[in-house]
């Protein structure tokens, strides 16, 4: 594929402008879902609060699409090697026509300030919850595909009000959640060139523009890579990351995964572990990022059907997809079934099943190599990742390593699947940079 043509977000004029613009909230009415963007305020760098209030009738046809769901044979396999199963997904049709009711996460997500403000022409939603200690330290997370907002609202409660949650004042948070743009309720780019260091220079504005002198960042899939390219820009204020999914393969590694490589010897026992799951991964498992990343546009059938859109966004990794399937037979670990549909009717409201593709297409990057992060990095491996990123990767990627830590439970969505260890290791991996602030 070839390279884009990037246009810069900001220049030093712009940056000083915008830094001058930091917490303005304009009154200028409340912006709402649809029509979307209709609402704009007089100053392109306002902060406009956001409502979601979804019609009626939106929620009528996709019961209807529901109900006309025109169904593949079963597949002919006993397993999971054909992708995603006739079984689960029937069933998770079954539940979200009859049984789901997005009215309840419409009403959570209207619980928690919202605001939209444009910054390089796009309109970015975020969630923006300030913690009640004075002490709290900003942190700006970043979710990835098939991921939204939803994934980190059960992190909200407990980083932002750490003493109703069994912490620490000394650990509370300040939360920037945005929707990447494409995503969600954010603005679709109607030019090119949004890739993950474009939305890194978006970001560092948005933070600008809030007012926040000294800041961390988090993220997890794209929000990895988001997060790592503002570590890269390496704006004064950044402090450090933290990723659930760090980029740490080395080089050697890398070329033995490809097409007739082969294992190297003397791997450690967790080296020997990441590599076969990346093995697996590179064979098995891409499906969906190839497709994404050459032919975003081909995928009509998932703003068309939301059937084909919910078996989509299951076949991301084998083992989200194994845990999913497992909730909706009952067996709910993590994740339960209004947890993945109400992602699912997110992505389906906003139709931007299409749009949120278009990161893939305009990504360049290798995204599990190391890109020479020099700020402070902590990295918490959850066990049903992609791969489990050993220590010793993780110390030649990340020079200044600051945390470290295995779990023993969690996978690719750590902070919607396992909130409370999630909270604890981002507690833990900042404790060191709170006195900077």
């Amino acid at each position: 594929m070839t390279t884009q043509t990037r246009v810069d977000i900001i220049n030093p004029d712009r940056r000083q402008l915008l830094g001058q613009a930091a917490m303005m909230a304009v009154a200028a009415g409340t912006a709402s879902l649809f029509p979307a963007g209709s609402v704009k305020a007089a100053a392109s760098d306002a902060i406009r609060p956001f409502h979601v209030s979804v019609p009626e009738e939106d929620l009528l046809d996709l019961r209807r699409r529901l109900a006309a769901t025109r169904w593949p044979d079963r597949e002919i396999v006993a397993d999971q090697s054909q992708g995603v199963q006739l079984s689960t997904v029937q069933q998770l049709v079954r539940h979200w026509q009859t049984d789901y009711d997005w009215r309840k996460m419409e009403a959570r997500l209207n619980a928690l300030p919202q605001f939209v403000t444009e910054i390089d022409g796009v309109d970015i939603h975020f969630i923006h919850v300030r913690s009640k200690h004075d002490s709290a330290l900003p942190m700006i997370v970043t979710h990835g595909w098939p991921g939204s907002v939803i994934e980190q609202m059960k992190i909200v409660g407990p980083l932002t009000d750490p003493t109703a949650h069994g912490a620490a004042a000394a650990d509370a948070f300040h939360l920037v959640i945005p929707s990447l743009p494409g995503y969600g309720f954010s603005g679709k780019p109607a030019a090119l060139g949004w890739d993950p260091q474009r939305v890194a220079r978006a970001w560092v504005v948005l933070m600008e523009r809030l007012g926040y002198s000294r800041y961390v960042a988090q993220g997890g899939d794209w929000g990895n890579a988001i997060t790592e390219q503002m570590a890269l820009l390496a704006p004064p204020q950044l402090l450090g990351i933290h990723t659930n999914m760090p980029a740490t393969v080395p080089d050697e590694i890398a070329e033995a995964l490809q097409p007739g490589g082969a294992k190297p010897s003397g791997l450690m026992a967790d080296e020997n572990l990441a590599y076969d799951q990346l093995d697996d991964f590179y064979k098995h498992g891409l499906g969906y990022a190839i497709e994404m990343s050459n032919r975003p546009q081909t995928l009509y059938g998932l703003v068309d059907s939301p059937a084909g859109l919910a078996s989509w966004m299951l076949d991301h990794d084998a083992r989200s997809t194994a845990m999913i399937t497992r909730a909706f037979d009952g067996k709910s670990e993590g994740l339960s079934r209004d947890d993945v549909i109400d992602n699912i009717t997110l992505y389906w409201l906003t139709n931007t099943a299409v749009s949120s593709a278009r990161l893939y297409w305009e990504n360049k990057l290798a995204f599990f190599a190391p890109k020479h992060v020099k700020i402070p990095v902590a990295v918490s491996v959850f066990p049903d990742e992609i791969y489990a990123a050993p220590r010793s990767w993780a110390e030649k990627a990340y020079p200044k390593l600051i945390h470290y830590n295995r779990l023993d439970k969690g996978g690719h969505f750590a902070a919607w699947e396992q909130p409370v260890l999630f909270c604890a290791e981002v507690r833990t991996a900042f404790r060191s940079l709170r006195q900077s602030i």
